[in-house]
């Protein structure tokens, strides 16, 4: 079914308990968006729901009212120890924006306890607060969670809590099979109670995500949300109404200052910028952090395990600022009032585009975007108009543009740290471009090394398969020996000197000829999963291969013995005794080993 209905709270078919409509009316959602119109009543009357709908049209309070509205009409109450709803999602920034909004209805019904479940803490304070407070509502990521089904041995029975389930929510599902916890689900799903509702929200449906729908959903009604007004030609679109869609074109080595010039020209507003990979966002973050005063700069990404909650909760608070990030924030998460969503790399994939967008223009708010595409990238924005339904306005920058390319050499050159993330960026670069989903437009190929390397403001190019042997003209590396480049952190470069001083002893020793095995390009790697199975199966064959060394030999002596049967070498009361002879020994062998033991 279709929605596109607004209305009032008390428009609803069902009628909300009291507390509920009146925590709605204290934080101002006075109207209803038409994912919530057509959730809520369907969740209410015990129908499995698979909900789409663009991303900021409040898919949160779509779920998070039937949760405590059924729970609430529960004819045996829950115990401190029954779970009677569980919400997975694919991020903890998620899972904490979702326990926050669970939070302010709860306030109205202390008699449930809800628990967060995720990344980033140690697994076994989660185990003591569950059994210390119990939790009717838990709110996880995939991962901890599976781990929390295993912890009976430290007194958690999770296993026997998730029986009195009445309701599943899978939020964000379709990521959830991107980010690969297909496996996780299964475990967790193989624990839960078949009678359930289950609710399925996404801002895209994949084929995975409707594998998905077909095993955890009963007979579910499917919804496909539009925002009212939207013209019928473009019903289908995937972004905000409200959102204005913007690309600029420029060259490589002028990227960065145009971001920087941008960034200083709205100062007073909230941005986020996403770059394709952790070790970029450290290394631009900590350069935008030193070029845009009075402007508070932050950087989060998926290797960051213990700080991403603060740093989350920190920017979310804040009025303007910079979050300079990865993919990690695409999906689902709500940061209010951000004015600009900047990609300064393109996604891997195209559905990723459209959930970057997605962090602005949220309920119906203003929102812009703007992506940075190179000259020969400029197709991708007809790839994005036919793929995804998201036309795109081309944008010409406005304003001084000053090059601040010699400002990020100076900081490599003044800390050793900064040089090493300078050169991790571009090698990370360089992998990730190699495995663009949109391989016809994104082509390594194409990449112009010199002018690449340029943007990075890199002092010299790195050591890496792609560029053995090659040179790359237009390029000009720094006059310096980088080896004297010394690391600010006195104890870091101490035990650098260190290591030069073992390398130096090392060299005066005679050289041994090794046989060095030659490094492929990242780009033709195989991935870390493929290596693992390879490796895997290599030593599955050799373990086999020690156990059976007897029976094998057993079976290339009768295979001899056969053979010269058939040549007429032997007679076959010949080739009788000598295979007789042969498992008679055998079995020798074997009886003096049981004698040996006994």
């Amino acid at each position: 079914m279709e929605s596109s209905t607004e209305g009032t709270w008390d428009s609803l078919p069902v009628k909300l308990t009291d507390g509920i409509l009146q925590t709605l009316e204290d934080v101002k959602f006075t109207h209803m968006t038409p994912v919530q119109s057509a959730c809520i009543p369907l969740f209410m009357s015990n129908k499995d729901v698979a909900a789409e709908a663009v991303t900021g049209s409040g898919k949160t309070l779509a779920f998070v009212i039937p949760i405590i509205e059924l729970l609430l009409r529960r004819e045996e109450k829950l115990k401190k120890m029954q779970v009677g709803a569980l919400v997975i999602t694919p991020t903890r920034e998620l899972a904490l924006q979702i326990s926050e909004v669970m939070e302010l209805f709860l306030q109205k019904f202390p008699q449930f306890t809800q628990i967060l479940l995720i990344g980033g803490t140690n697994p076994i304070d989660d185990v003591e607060r569950f059994k210390d407070k119990g939790a009717n509502i838990v709110i996880a990521t995939p991962g901890r969670l599976e781990d929390m089904f295993r912890r009976k041995a430290d007194g958690l029975d999770l296993a026997s809590s998730v029986r009195s389930l009445d309701v599943l929510v899978l939020d964000e599902a379709d990521r959830l099979l991107d980010m690969g916890f297909e496996m996780s689900l299964n475990t967790i799903l193989g624990h839960l109670p078949k009678q359930r509702r289950t609710g399925l929200f996404s801002a895209t449906q994949t084929q995975e995500l409707e594998k998905l729908v077909r095993a955890g959903l009963r007979n579910p009604v499917r919804i496909a949300v539009k925002e009212k007004g939207v013209a019928a030609t473009a019903a289908i679109q995937k972004t905000p109404s409200r959102l204005c869609n913007y690309y600029t074109i420029c060259r490589a080595e002028n990227k960065f200052n145009n971001l920087v010039a941008f960034l200083r020209q709205r100062k007073l507003e909230k941005h986020l910028v996403f770059f394709s990979t952790c070790a970029c966002v450290e290394y631009f973050g900590r350069a935008l952090e030193t070029l845009i005063k009075r402007v508070t700069v932050h950087c989060i990404h998926g290797k960051m395990k213990n700080k991403r909650n603060k740093i989350f909760a920190d920017f979310r608070a804040l009025k303007s600022g910079i979050l300079v990030c990865t993919d990690v924030m695409a999906r689902g998460i709500d940061i209010p009032e951000v004015n600009w969503v900047l990609q300064y790399d393109p996604p891997s994939s195209a559905s990723a585009f459209v959930h970057r967008c997605g962090r602005t223009a949220r309920i119906g708010n203003q929102g812009n975007a703007l992506v940075f595409l190179l000259p020969m990238e400029e197709s991708y924005v007809t790839f994005l108009s036919i793929n995804q339904k998201c036309p795109l306005q081309k944008m010409v920058l406005t304003g001084e543009v000053l090059d601040i390319l010699p400002r990020v050499k100076a900081m490599s050159l003044a800390d050793r740290a900064m040089f090493d993330r300078g050169m991790r960026a571009f090698v990370s670069f360089v992998q990730a471009y190699a495995k663009h989903e949109c391989s016809l437009i994104f082509r390594i190929k194409d990449l112009n090394f010199a002018t690449l390397a340029r943007g990075f403001a890199l002092l010299r190019m790195p050591k890496m398969p792609e560029l053995k042997g090659k040179t790359v003209p237009g390029f000009t590396r720094m006059a310096l020996d980088t080896d004297t480049i010394r690391y600010k952190d006195k104890n870091r470069e101490k035990q650098r000197q260190k290591m030069l001083a073992e390398l130096k002893e090392k060299e005066k020793t005679p050289f041994v000829k090794k046989n060095f095995i030659k490094n492929k390009a990242w780009s033709k790697q195989k991935t870390k999963k493929e290596r693992k199975k390879k490796r895997s199966a290599k030593r599955k064959h050799e373990e086999g291969s020690d156990v059976e060394d007897e029976d094998m030999k057993e079976l290339l002596n009768d295979h001899r013995i056969l053979k010269r049967l058939k040549k007429g070498q032997i007679s076959e009361e010949d080739f009788e005794k000598q295979i007789t002879s042969g498992t008679m020994s055998k079995h020798n062998v074997a009886a003096v080993s049981v004698d040996e033991e006994a």
